[in-house]
Order: C-alpha cells, then structure tokens, then sequence
C-alpha cells in the first residue's frame, strides 16, 4: 500500500470497545480504497478481547491507534477530533462499510476549498447482515436535497455515517447525552459555507446502536438538544408532530401486517 500524503483529506474515525470481529470488517472495507488520502484512526476504549493484538499485527502507515478507557461514546468521538490531521473527518462505526472501493476518490472529486460538508444516504444492514434499505427509504425522516441546520428539526434525517464534515468547523460532542450526534451535526450545519449533496449511497450502516438500546433517555435527550436550537415554542409543536407521525407510522406498519 502507498504511503500516505503529508496532511490526509479525510480522517476516518473509528471508535470501537471489545468489538474485534466487526472492527476487522471496517478496517477491510477502507483498505480497499483506490485512493490514499486519508488516515483511519481507531478509538478503543481498553478493549479486553483481542483486538489490541490485532490491531498491534495490522501495522499500516494509514492506520492510527490508541487504547485506553474512555467516558463513553461521545468522549471517545472526541478523542478522535482531537487526534485527527484530515481537512475532512469521518466517523465509521466498527461493524459499518464504506460502501464501495472507489467511495474515497469520488468524494475527493467533489472537495474544493469553499466545500466545508459532504452528506449522502447509507444503506442500513440488521445485526444478521440483511439489507433493510437505505436510510430514506427505511425512516420516517427522508434524507434532504439540500441540507441545512434547520432540518433537523424533527430530528435526525442524515446518518452520522454520511456526513462528512471539514474539521475546522467540528466542536467537540457534548458528553451526558445520547443525542449528541444530532447536536453536533446541527451546529456543523451552521457553521458551513457550502453544503454538499453527493446523491451517493456512502456506507453501510449497521443498525442497533446505544441510542437504540436506551431508547426512552435518547428521546429525553434528543429533546432538550433541540429545545436548544428552536426554542421551547417551536419545539414543543414539532414535537406534536413527531408523536403524530409515529403514530400513523405505527397504525399503517399494524395494517400492512395484516395482508
């Protein structure tokens, strides 16, 4: 493999705890990229499974990582920006795919210096490996044409693995919040001149995360992050709007088992 260029367009982030298996599946997909502008920097918390022995026999010139204990995902997202040398950052979850070899050298086509976000669709995969869908096709909440941070109104409607955004304008994650992705890309969004949408399927995003697990607290938390950068009024409807909308989701899910 090429050695890498002096200061890397993206920084691919991987932040992974006891998760070898899956870690080798990332790891894989982005070393089959035809292109060499980047860096992968694999976050682990202390893992006690193998895969610092893994990591330790996996020596690459474009792979960078620590192991240390960590105060949960967010902190360790941050360790990530922290060590980061990329113009672009990008946080690929162990277990997720980009989603085809030539991904990277696409994207570096689109960059120009005026470019400060890239986002695009991800095709979301169950914990089995079965294709559910893309993104837009599989949630309530459609992946925009044209982004802004006022989309996110409703919530989350990009995948954190499809928005790549220039590091100089990433803040680092609040930690006690388990939405703090969708804070975070908010504030990426208002930060940005220019806004791409690369209308490409970018990675394959296995579903199941801790947002999943703990579901009631990242409803609670989701919010107050937005309570943040609406306002309570504003807030308080389009959350009206949210519990209408699961509900006809709900209602329409219950009638098409029927058939």
């Amino acid at each position: 493999m090429a050695k890498p260029t002096q200061q890397p367009v993206f920084s691919l982030i991987t932040v992974c705890f006891n998760a070898k298996h899956a870690l080798i599946k990332t790891i894989e997909s982005i070393r089959r990229q035809d292109s060499t502008a980047y860096e992968h920097l694999i976050i682990d918390g202390g893992s006690t499974d193998s895969t610092c022995e893994f990591l330790q026999e996996s020596q690459s010139p474009l792979i960078r990582w620590i192991s240390e204990p960590d105060n949960g995902l967010y902190d360790a997202m941050n360790k990530g920006l922290d060590l980061a040398k990329g113009q672009f950052v990008w946080f690929i979850n162990a277990g997720d795919l980009l989603e085809k070899p030539t991904i990277l050298s696409e994207l570096l086509d689109k960059v120009t210096p005026e470019l400060d976000i890239l986002y695009g669709d991800v095709l979301m995969v169950d914990p089995y490996g079965n294709v559910m869908g893309t993104r837009s096709e599989v949630s309530t909440q459609k992946t925009p044409q044209s982004l802004t941070w006022k989309d996110l109104r409703f919530g989350m409607v990009v995948s954190h693995q499809a928005f790549i955004p220039r590091r100089s304008i990433c803040k680092p994650y609040i930690i006690k919040n388990l939405c703090a992705d969708i804070d975070w890309v908010i504030d990426c969004l208002k930060q940005s001149r220019k806004t791409v949408n690369t209308h490409m399927v970018l990675a394959r995003f296995e579903t199941g995360g801790l947002s999943r697990q703990r579901h009631k607290q990242s409803l609670v938390d989701r919010y107050y992050v937005l309570q943040n950068h609406f306002g309570f009024w504003p807030n308080l409807a389009h959350h009206v709007w949210i519990l209408l909308r699961a509900v006809i989701q709900n209602v329409r899910f219950s009638k098409d088992k029927r058939y």
